[in-house]
């Protein structure tokens, strides 16, 4: 027993994560290994007096959600990691990993021991991939109305020449214009199942869900468009409250969400319209919505619109394609989340889609 003591003590001692031993109801820190100087930039001897001056500088937004999983590990019933962020004097910030369990004792008492880790690497490097991919998203479905908006007016245009010309006897004419017309065709239809194609892989892949600053994350995805607004001819805008609003969400699923309701509001939205989404914390969960000044949906399609294949898919008012899949797997996302998700328009007032999401996960 006395070699697997040491052995144990010496494993504890060289681990590159923060182990420690804290007496719950002496409040006391019992013990910290040699890691802790080297992650959290403490003296290790003095590590329980600088304790209070560590919580301290916890991330402002970061602190209610500390304390209540604090609550919760002390009850037992915390059972995943906990990620949270320090601020340190320069305004750098960084990002630790928590995972702890309760050990009550026979005599009354309960000692928690857990590791803390060093994860701003990591936070850093998923957040450039987010910020790229949701990049991606926006730029995939503004491509989609730049590209498909110009082709569409070409192929209307070659019908329209080749109906006036069919008196000519001229085949070589005929020919090109229908092989312009299949080539825009063929074109547009490349492009849209190009971005259908990247929006329904989103939905067989498993929930991967991390707290998630919902107010940031949306902002980025705005900015995007924000950046086409002379282009598209349309204007965006992001209103929340409060400035920060922090979610367990799968950030990729629930972005691409919010990229196709803005690119279905931008079908529908005649050039000098306006695209307005709003972040409302209540209570028990987050109201959000994509409002538009677009031509609406009549009142008869919108029971279905959720439905696969649902009869309520309509051609975008500069030709866009659809295939009757987009509000359906957006429904699905919605509802991995355990939120739901409803519509109210009328025909010529616009739309505004509305998606609840509880702020406890089940």
């Amino acid at each position: 027993m006395p070699e697997t003591a040491f052995l144990a003590e010496h494993v504890v001692e060289n681990l590159r994560q923060v182990f420690f031993v804290y007496d719950l109801v002496a409040r006391r820190l019992h013990y910290v290994n040699a890691a802790y100087e080297a992650v959290l930039g403490g003296r290790r001897a003095q590590a329980a007096q600088e304790l209070p001056a560590l919580l301290a500088r916890l991330h402002p937004d970061d602190r209610d959600y500390a304390a209540e999983c604090f609550a919760k590990l002390s009850q037992g019933r915390l059972h995943e990691a906990v990620e949270v962020r320090l601020l340190h004097p320069d305004g750098q910030l960084q990002w630790l990993c928590l995972n702890a369990a309760l050990h009550p004792q026979p005599d009354g008492g309960q000692l928690l021991s857990g590791l803390v880790e060093d994860v701003t690497a990591a936070k850093e490097y998923a957040r450039n991939a987010e910020r790229f991919n949701n990049k991606k998203n926006s730029t995939l479905e503004i491509l989609s109305h730049d590209l498909a908006g110009p082709l569409g007016v070409i192929h209307s245009a070659a019908a329209e020449v080749r109906a006036r010309t069919q008196h000519l006897s001229d085949p070589s004419l005929h020919e090109l214009l229908r092989i312009i017309e299949q080539t825009c065709r063929e074109s547009t239809d490349l492009i849209h199942d190009f971005v259908d194609h990247e929006f329904l892989e989103s939905v067989n892949v498993e929930l991967r869900r991390e707290r998630v600053n919902l107010v940031e994350r949306v902002g980025i995805t705005i900015d995007n468009y924000r950046r086409q607004q002379q282009q598209l001819n349309l204007r965006f805008t992001l209103q929340a409250h409060p400035e920060a609003i922090y979610l367990s969400i799968d950030e990729n699923k629930l972005m691409q969400v919010f990229n196709n309701l803005i690119g279905n509001a931008i079908k529908f939205t005649p050039a000098g319209g306006h695209i307005a989404v709003t972040l409302h914390e209540h209570p028990g969960h987050v109201l959000i919505t994509v409002a538009d000044t677009g031509i609406g949906i009549p009142g008869e399609l919108q029971s279905g619109l959720f439905e696969k294949f649902t009869r309520a898919r309509r051609p975008g008012l500069r030709g866009e394609k659809t295939t009757g899949l987009g509000m359906s797997i957006i429904k699905t996302i919605v509802e991995l989340h355990q939120g739901r998700i409803w519509l109210e328009s009328e025909a010529g007032q616009g739309a505004t889609f509305f998606i609840e999401l509880p702020r406890e996960v089940e």
